[in-house]
């Protein structure tokens, strides 16, 4: 993987410099860039797959994260915009969902190259009200129950005192994100959504995906798979061969009016 020269905010899996649409990818709770580097293997070869790395997570472990998501999204604005030379779109899952979102609107606000379509994973609509379990501030040992509950932490890891004595702080900061997050309405987004969700997910409704229809005025895509809430890793072949689908009727539709040429 190839990290960004301008700075370690985005990663490369495998370059493309002729790429004609770069896909950026927005990791879950507890992930980061390495989620997405066999993504470019399955995807259109006219597509630049760039995995967004956060603070705290891999190669950043070391660098303090953030736990509020408005933060988050202000700081990384101006990391990424040097990448958005080029028609793009976002796929976020889970928590990354509501990253690739307000990223996608703070980009509006200010007058800046817009997606040509967002996909989200995992993630209730925005604009719902939520009775979350707040997780990021839970005991120790009933934190640890919950990410046995997800099942999206290898049981090696959560039995690893040093390794999670290193990662609780980032995973716990990770679920502050979401769980913190307050929805500020603003009117729905002029692109494509396609929201998708998994059939054996107990955090999130099928209901709860769908809901995403309300943010967008253009074509919505509602799709479940058969995974649990980290259906983007089970279910790895069927959802890239869907994002693949919707990619090529993208980039085979004209681009539109003030979108990035080459």
């Amino acid at each position: 993987m190839t990290r960004s020269p301008l700075n370690g905010w985005a990663v490369y899996p495998s370059r493309n410099p002729n790429a004609r649409l770069r896909l950026f990818c927005f990791p879950y709770a507890g992930g980061g860039a390495t989620i997405f580097s066999t993504w470019p293997r399955a995807l259109p070869p006219e597509v630049e797959v760039v995995a967004v790395q956060p603070p705290g997570r891999e190669a950043r472990i070391a660098e303090p994260p953030y736990g509020d998501l408005a933060q988050l999204v202000e700081a990384m604005h101006p990391q990424l915009l040097p990448h958005l030379d080029r028609p793009f779109a976002f796929y976020g899952h889970s928590n990354g969902g509501l990253m690739a979102f307000e990223l996608a609107r703070t980009l509006r606000r200010t007058g800046g190259p817009m997606p040509r379509h967002l996909f989200v994973g995992g993630r209730p609509a925005p604009q719902l009200q939520l009775e979350e379990e707040m997780i990021h501030a839970l005991p120790h040992d009933e934190f640890l129950a919950a990410l046995r509950r997800f099942a999206g932490t290898p049981e090696e890891i959560l039995q690893n005192a040093e390794i999670m004595e290193l990662i609780e702080p980032v995973v716990r900061a990770d679920f502050s994100l979401g769980e913190t997050y307050r929805w500020v309405p603003e009117p729905p987004l002029d692109l494509p959504i396609s929201a998708y969700g998994g059939e054996r997910d107990e955090e999130v409704t099928p209901e709860q995906v769908e809901a995403w229809r309300e943010q967008t005025t253009r074509d919505f895509n509602f799709r479940m798979f058969p995974g649990d809430h980290f259906f983007i890793n089970g279910d790895r072949a069927l959802v890239l061969q869907e994002i693949t689908r919707e990619l090529r009727a993208l980039l085979a539709s004209p681009a539109p009016a003030g979108a990035h040429a080459r």
